[in-house]
């Protein structure tokens, strides 16, 4: 047993694939604690059919999770690493994987992760995954940094299990709360602020305006660059999390994986009692186009999404307006 399952009443296909991935997530995390003792991990190794750099991890990481799948219940197997879909087996699930999410973080000691997402099989191996969100049986992330966590919904609440090290078993930890409603950080990369879409900017003002400004309140920004670290943040104490298109080529979709990350992370959300969008439309019943399609990707507490949506709304004139124009957005 590599992770305690008991009394979620799950099918034994699904308990199956969860225990071959928590037993590759275990290993990974003692790859990771050894970086640089036996091979850099972060040394770059190729390119992935997204067009981002693979590091050494990335390899490693997709690798094994694929060798662990062979024979299970897992017919197909989509990754961020590989170009189209792998067959596996004539089994009645399909799983899609970052297996190394956040890998420029792996030399500076930063939380990295996997997220995952289980659909049942479809007719064929990309239709498996060019499909809604809510059609998810699971989604989640194992979170790699001082401690190695598993966090998944499988549609009722989040579940969330801690490495024990010494026994090698991922164990049982209470589900995690829903998000709250008032909350004080958001996370955005500041530094493209002159490419974002004005609405995006008109939000973002008004946060750092702080208590002189519209919302009447302080806010803190964070920004990790780790999308699961990112997320388990924002699962743990709640906030809003940015990452949107904008007027760079190759960013007018933003950067983020709708399959691979956005679906099974906004997957984890709603089950949270938040919501994800692409800055207006919600994630989960969008239809990505083609494997490695890209969204813009907001999430994180319902009414602070809600509330990003409501800027695209607004007038270009109240939205390049000063922030003291804005007072419909106090609180």
């Amino acid at each position: 047993m590599a992770i305690e399952l008991e009394d979620l009443g799950l099918s034994p296909d699904v308990a199956d694939v969860m225990q071959r991935l928590a037993r590759v997530g275990a290993g990974i995390a003692r790859i990771i604690s050894r970086n640089g003792l036996e091979r850099d991990l972060g040394a770059g190794v190729g390119t992935n059919a997204g067009g981002d750099g693979q590091k050494a991890l990335d390899v490693i990481a997709d690798d094994a999770f694929r060798a662990a799948l062979e024979g299970s219940a897992v017919a197909h197997y989509a990754s961020e690493e590989q170009d189209e879909v792998v067959t596996l087996g004539e089994g009645r699930l399909a799983l899609a994987i970052d297996p190394l999410d956040g890998s420029s973080n792996i030399d500076v000691n930063v939380s990295i992760g996997t997220i995952f997402s289980i659909f049942p099989a479809a007719a064929s191996p990309e239709a498996s995954f060019l499909r809604p969100g809510t059609e998810q049986i699971a989604g989640g992330y194992i979170i790699y940094g001082p401690q190695c966590a598993l966090v998944c919904s499988f549609g009722q609440g989040v579940q969330h299990w801690v490495l024990d090290l010494d026994a090698g078993i991922f164990r049982r930890m209470p589900d995690i709360r829903p998000l709250p409603a008032k909350t004080s950080e958001f996370a955005i990369n500041a530094s493209n602020y002159r490419h974002w879409p004005q609405p995006i900017r008109a939000f973002v003002d008004d946060l750092v305006a702080g208590a002189e400004g519209p919302r009447g309140k302080n806010f803190n920004m964070r920004w990790i660059a780790s999308l699961v670290a990112e997320t388990h943040r924002i699962l743990m104490r709640g906030g809003v999390f940015l990452y949107p298109g904008d007027e760079r080529k190759g960013y007018e979709r933003g950067r983020l994986r709708h399959v691979y990350e956005c679906a099974p992370i906004a997957f984890l959300i709603a089950a949270a009692g938040g919501r994800a969008t692409d800055g207006c439309a919600d994630i989960l019943t969008a239809l990505p186009d083609r494997l490695h399609a890209r969204t813009p990707f907001v999430f994180g507490c319902a009414n602070k999404v809600a509330r990003v949506a409501a800027y695209h709304d607004l007038a270009c004139e109240e939205t390049s307006a000063l922030f003291g124009s804005r007072g419909l957005f106090r609180s």
